[in-house]
């Protein structure tokens, strides 16, 4: 997918304006395999709610799919202005944009429509780079900046929209808001405490900055910001199940000791091969015996051990539902190293455990392989990583 010394991680963290139950940004990102290009789009819905909501939607909605299929950029602009409908009060039709359109290779195109500025950071330096402005015949009062650059390893950008600048507007120690300049000094700050922070965290940590200086530590406003890293990828390896052949049993231990990168075993019987191979004990974690699921293990070399197929087919639910449901914390913990992962390599054995073909046990309970598609499809168009599946 990408050149093996880049990897561009892409990462949304939001909050909803207080006493509103749905958020009026909106976001959504696309990765085209073939051009190895990802698009990514934030908009801000005009108000809050559900009309915002749906405005965001429909310019996030439409934004991807133009952008994505090579649309002109003021074409592009003013088919979304066209298509949005007008606010009765204050006679305007648009929701607010960020697109960022990044290539594996380095070119970057951002195109920017009242939303904040974009920040590009890189090695702790702002980076300002010129914009053309264009303006629409039929839109005058519009502007769309559009800038071009090459992104290096190790350069995040960060777009958000007003609710994170605007975040302590009026107050003593934010008369003018937190701002462009107060986002960038956090950002600085928490990438020179720690270099390879993550764009889940780093994300999460500027919303909830923001939110922490307004009144009441609450949401004033819609609150989003989206981060995108790039820079060398992140591996893990999941071995579930055991081999079809009882011969290649040392060859699939032998993955554990070789793999540069993160590891989890899903599986008793599994992890009892790997165990055996490698003369290394399991040792269980009682401690965590009340989540519903039986408790994982630990062994040295491993990350994570856990059940197998249950555990499996509960994370393909919680993934499935965007993360929304309520869920054990082994698969809470599986789930996080998922996100924390760029690669992600699966080792599926193919030996039939009758016990599964028992056709007493819940539908769910499927085999193996289908579940492993099903956590496949999640991670690849939900998460946007990249999956590879080995069957042994």
């Amino acid at each position: 997918m990408d050149n093996p010394e880049k990897y561009v991680e892409i990462e949304l963290y939001q909050d909803t304006k207080n006493g509103e139950s749905v958020c009026g940004d909106n976001f959504k990102s696309l990765r085209l395999d073939n051009e190895n290009r990802y698009i990514v789009v934030l908009s801000d819905g005009l108000g809050s709610g559900i009309k915002a909501s749906l405005l965001a939607n429909m310019t996030t909605t439409m934004a991807l799919k133009f952008i994505g299929g090579n649309m002109d950029i003021m074409q592009s602009a003013e088919t979304i202005m066209d298509t949005l409908p007008v606010c009765e009060v204050r006679k305007i039709s648009y929701a607010t944009f960020t697109i960022v359109d990044t290539c594996a290779d380095g070119f970057t195109r951002i195109i920017e429509m009242g939303n904040p500025e974009y920040i590009h950071i890189r090695n702790g330096k702002d980076m300002i780079h010129e914009k053309k402005m264009m303006v629409s015949e039929n839109w005058p009062d519009r502007q769309v900046l559009i800038s071009e650059f090459t992104i290096e390893p190790e350069d995040r950008l960060i777009i958000c929209s007003d609710g994170v600048t605007q975040a302590g507007l009026g107050t003593h120690a934010n008369k003018f808001g937190w701002r462009r300049k107060g986002c960038f000094e956090f950002v600085k700050e928490k990438v020179e405490f720690r270099p390879d922070i993550s764009a889940r965290e780093l994300s999460k940590m500027i919303v909830t900055q923001a939110r922490l200086k307004n009144i009441n530590h609450v949401c004033a406003d819609d609150t989003s910001c989206a981060v995108i890293y790039f820079r060398t990828p992140r591996k893990m390896m999941l071995l579930t199940g055991p081999p079809f052949r009882e011969n290649d049993d040392a060859a699939f231990a032998r993955l554990v000791e070789t793999f540069d990168g993160r590891k989890v075993v899903c599986g008793g019987t599994t992890a009892n091969i790997i165990s055996r191979e490698l003369g290394r004990k399991v040792k269980t974690d009682w401690k965590m015996y009340n989540s519903g699921l039986p408790p994982p293990s630990k062994m040295e070399g491993v990350d994570l051990i856990t059940e197998g197929i249950l555990t499996l087919t509960e994370t393909a639910r919680y993934l499935e539902s965007g993360e929304k449901l309520q869920t054990a914390e082994t698969v809470k913990q599986l789930v996080e190293m998922f996100h924390e992962s760029d690669i992600i390599n699966i080792v599926a054995g193919t030996k039939v455990n009758e016990a599964h073909q028992d056709p007493k046990l819940p539908v769910d309970l499927e085999i193996r392989r289908n579940i492993i598609k099903r956590i496949r499809a999640c991670l690849e168009n939900n998460l946007l990583k990249q999956v590879n599946i080995q069957y042994m």
